[in-house]
């Protein structure tokens, strides 16, 4: 089986199986389990922030940032693409009573200042009120570029906003970019971190922040369902991606851009290519017939009018040389 839908079909490696069969737990409500707080001091440390939590799913730790940034009543500006915003069934709204305001953002998965500082609320009683300045980096692959957090960093310091970085796929950005999470996340009020994506846990995210963020996230991830019982089984799979996952996400860069390039020499409309992820235009009389090709098999791609393909670790260069044969097939016979 080829499966280039997403990097959140990675599956835990025997070593990282062995590492949770391994772990040492306790009560994580009651802050006994060693692995999980071994985990949030690893999360800290790298970071550079003061603390961090460990929770289940992405989504949750995006809300809970949210929680603790906006009061009810209160906006935050994010991105139309954004993933907390189209992508996580509208919690920030539906469960905070937090207004988004979507703007698009530019080619560069940047949200433009100017037009974020269009968006900003007057202090008045028709409004809600302008809180947070939400990003994410990655964004559709597009790493963000440091002097745009920095701008970013100064422009929400001068207008009382507080930044928060949805950093589900930040390990990429720091390995494209040579740099450390530390270096990023000095920009950011908080970030959140996804460790079941291209670092290859089964589950759960990070959140980190200052002291006071954490200790009030704590409560709110309690309140809405996240507080597990003897996690360090699932903390010690973060800490082994955490500590053997990292660098080789240059891989799967190298192997997306081979990818590129090999679509592009037998005829397929490759969009771009930035970090893990491959974007193709699929002729709407192909659609159909490709997703209907790829399942007979073993190969599962998300065929659509922009079609996305994501290598990540579970997926190797002979199995990509495979999945470009197969598509020059299907490009002859739908020729023919």
């Amino acid at each position: 089986m080829i499966d280039v839908r997403s990097d959140t079909v990675t599956r835990p490696s025997a070593a990282m199986l062995a590492a949770m069969m391994a772990a040492e737990t306790g009560d994580d409500v009651y802050g006994d389990d060693p692995t999980v707080n071994a985990l949030e001091a690893d999360a800290a440390r790298l970071s550079g922030k003061a603390a961090a939590l460990f929770l289940p799913t992405g989504t949750q730790a995006n809300l809970v940032a949210l929680l603790c940034h906006c009061q009810r009543g209160d906006e935050y500006i994010v991105g139309q693409l954004a993933h907390n915003y189209k992508y996580e069934a509208g919690g920030a709204a539906v469960l905070g009573s937090i207004q988004p305001q979507p703007i698009l953002a530019a080619g560069d998965g940047t949200l433009p200042l100017d037009q974020v500082a269009a968006f900003i609320k007057p202090d008045d009683a028709h409004f809600a009120r302008t809180r947070l300045l939400s990003l994410e980096n990655t964004h559709n692959g597009k790493v963000l570029p440091t002097a745009y957090l920095v701008e970013a960093w100064h422009f929400t310091r001068e207008r009382g906003l507080a930044l928060h970085i949805d950093g589900a796929r930040i390990f990429n950005a720091v390995v494209a970019q040579n740099t450390s999470l530390a270096a990023l996340a000095r920009y950011c009020d908080s970030l959140t971190i996804c460790l079941s994506k291209g670092l290859g846990a089964p589950i759960g995210s990070l959140l980190c922040g200052s002291a006071p963020m954490i200790q009030q996230a704590r409560r709110w991830r309690k309140m809405t369902g996240g507080g597990m019982r003897q996690a360090g089984i699932l903390a010690a799979a973060g800490r082994y991606a955490l500590q053997h996952h990292v660098a080789r996400l240059a891989d799967d860069h190298a192997n997306a851009a081979w990818l590129a390039s090999a679509l592009r020499e037998i005829g397929v409309a490759v969009r771009r290519q930035d970090t893990n992820m491959v974007f193709i235009a699929v002729p709407e009389e192909q659609i159909a017939p490709l997703a209907a090709w790829f399942a007979t098999r073993d190969i599962r791609v998300s065929v659509a009018a922009i079609t996305r393909l994501v290598t990540h670790l579970d997926v190797s260069r002979p199995q990509l040389e495979r999945l470009v044969a197969e598509w020059a097939a299907f490009l002859r016979t739908h020729r023919a």
